[in-house]
C-alpha cells in the first residue's frame, strides 16, 4: 500500500509553494511525525509530516521545485512493499504502518505519539536548519528550546557562539522587543539583523565574479507586492518631530515596578500603538481600505508592526489592540519577535492589519518614507531618537527628538487629515498622560 505526500492547504491566500529542502532520502524509513520536507511559502515556512509509517519509496518534486496545494511530493511504502524497501536502505526496517488519515498534514499538526523522528533526526525549525548549515553547526549536539524539545533558531546560534560548547543549553537573549531602549535611545522590535553584518574577506586581484541566488518565495512576493502598491495607491508621506522627553521619563520612573510586575520590560511600543489608535478614532478615513469604489471603514483597531526577519519584513498584527494593556501589547510583541526570530509565525500572526508601524531607526534612519502595506491606507514611520537642540519657554535646550513620517493614500485620505493624524500622535506621545484619557 503507498500513501501520497501531498502539499498541505495551510490558508486560503497561499496556493502555491517552493520545496525547500527534503528532509528525507528516497528508501529511509518514516515514522509518523517525522518532519519530511521543508516548504516555503511567500508568508511562512513550514515542515510535512509523515502521518504514516514505512518507507520513503519516491520523491517528486526535488529542492527548488515550485508546487500548488494538494500537488503530490512523494509517495511513502507501507506494509510489505515499505519493507522491502527499508531493508534496501542500509538494513534499515519499516515501521509498523498505523491506520492515519493521508500523510502531508504540516508538522504542527502531528500526533504527539508520534514525536521524537524514528530514525533520530532532530526536530528543527526551518530558520534553525539554515543557520546550522551556513555555521556548520550539527543540529544533533544542540539542546532545543521549542515544544517537545525542537530545536529553534536562537538555540543554534548560542550554540556556535565563540564562547559556546557544542551542545550548550543556554539559549541567547530573547529578541528585543518592539522599541526597547538602545543606546541612542532607539529600537524597536526587530531580530539581530540590526548588527553590522560581517565583512567579506578581500577580493584577490584580478578576481571579477558573479553569484546568481534565486529569490524566495517570500522575497519575489514583496517584490511584487511593492511594485503593485506604488502602480495602484496615490501615496503621499507627511513629516513631523516629537519630543520623546515626557516617554522617557515615564519609562523611567516606572521600569522597575512595571517589571517586577509582569516580568516584561517597559519599552515604547505600547506608547505609539496607543496613540496610533487615539488619532485613529479621531481620523477614521486612515483605519479603512478601498474596495472597488467604497470605503470600508474599520472601527477595530488591528494595528501591524513590521519586522525584519533574514527572508524580508514580515508584518505581525496586535489584534484588537485597543483593548490591550501596555503590559499585554509589550508582552505580545515581544512573543511575535522571537516567532519572526525563530521562523515560526504562523498565518494568524500575519492575516489582516488596519494599520501599520515601522521603524527604521533601529538600522540608524534619521529620516523616511514609509510604504504602504495594502490594502491599508495609512503606516506610520518612526526613526532614531537624537538629541536636538529645541526652543522651550524661550529658552535653547538638547531634548531627544525623534522624526515621524506617515505615508497614506491620497485617494480617500485628504492632506489635512494625514497632517492633523500626524500632529495627533505627537500631542499624545510629548503629553503621555492624555493617553489615559484615550
Amino acid at each position: 500500500m503507498s500513501v501520497n505526500i501531498v502539499v498541505p492547504e495551510v490558508g486560503e491566500s497561499i496556493v502555491d509553494a517552493r520545496v525547500a529542502k527534503w528532509l528525507k532520502r528516497e528508501g529511509d524509513a518514516v515514522s509518523p511525525g517525522d518532519a519530511l520536507v521543508e516548504l516555503e511559502t511567500d508568508k511562512i515556512d513550514l515542515e510535512v509530516a509523515a502521518t504514516h509509517g514505512g518507507v520513503l519509496q519516491r520523491i517528486d518534486h526535488k529542492d527548488g521545485a515550485d508546487v500548488k496545494v494538494g500537488d503530490v511530493l512523494g509517495i511513502i511504502a507501507q506494509g510489505a512493499e515499505g519493507a522491502v524497501g527499508a531493508g534496501g536502505a542500509d538494513g534499515a526496517r519499516a515501521p509498523e504502518a498505523k491506520a492515519q488519515p493521508p500523510a502531508g498534514a504540516p508538522a504542527g499538526q502531528s500526533p504527539k505519539s508520534a514525536e521524537p523522528p524514528g530514525d533520530g533526526k532532530t526536530r528543527a525549525t526551518p530558520a534553525a536548519r539554515k543557520v546550522a548549515e551556513q555555521k556548520d553547526v550539527d543540529l544533533k549536539t544542540v539542546k532545543g528550546s521549542g515544544d517537545a524539545g525542537r530545536v529553534m533558531r536562537k538555540d543554534v546560534e548560542a550554540a556556535s557562539a565563540p564562547m559556546g560548547q557544542p551542545g550548550a543549553t543556554a539559549p541567547r537573549a530573547a529578541p528585543t522587543p518592539a522599541n526597547a531602549e538602545s543606546e541612542s535611545g532607539r529600537g524597536r522590535l526587530q531580530p539581530a539583523q540590526a548588527k553590522a553584518p560581517a565583512l567579506p574577506p578581500p577580493r584577490p586581484a584580478g578576481e571579477r565574479t558573479e553569484e546568481r541566488v534565486r529569490m524566495s518565495k517570500r522575497r519575489a512576493t514583496i517584490a511584487r507586492r511593492l511594485v503593485e502598491v506604488q502602480s495602484t495607491a496615490a501615496m503621499l508621506t507627511t513629516f513631523n518631530e516629537v519630543d520623546m522627553t515626557g516617554v522617557q521619563q515615564i519609562r523611567e520612573r516606572h521600569k522597575v515596578p512595571f517589571k517586577e510586575r509582569h516580568g516584561i520590560n517597559l519599552g515604547m511600543t505600547a506608547f505609539f500603538v496607543k496613540a496610533v489608535i487615539g488619532a485613529l478614532r479621531a481620523f477614521p478615513r486612515i483605519n479603512a481600505e478601498i474596495q472597488g469604489d467604497e470605503m470600508v471603514l474599520k472601527h477595530y483597531y488591528d494595528i501591524g508592526i513590521a519586522v525584519g526577519a533574514s527572508e524580508g519584513l514580515v508584518v505581525p498584527v496586535l489584534r484588537d489592540a485597543d483593548q490591550m494593556t501596555f503590559a499585554e501589547i509589550e508582552s505580545q510583541t515581544r512573543e511575535l519577535a522571537r516567532k519572526a526570530e525563530d521562523g515560526t509565525l504562523s498565518l494568524a500572526d500575519l492575516k489582516g492589519g488596519t494599520f501599520t508601524i515601522t521603524n527604521g531607526g533601529v538600522f540608524g534612519s534619521l529620516m523616511s518614507t514609509p510604504i504602504l502595506n495594502p490594502p491599508q491606507v495609512g503606516i506610520l514611520g518612526l526613526h532614531a531618537i537624537k538629541e536636538r537642540p529645541a526652543a522651550v519657554n524661550g529658552q535653547v535646550v538638547l531634548r531627544p527628538m525623534m522624526y515621524t513620517a506617515l505615508t497614506y493614500d491620497h485617494r480617500i485620505v485628504d492632506g489635512s487629515e494625514a497632517v492633523r493624524f500626524l500632529v495627533r500622535v505627537k500631542e499624545l506621545i510629548e503629553d503621555p498622560g492624555a493617553l489615559l484619557l484615550e
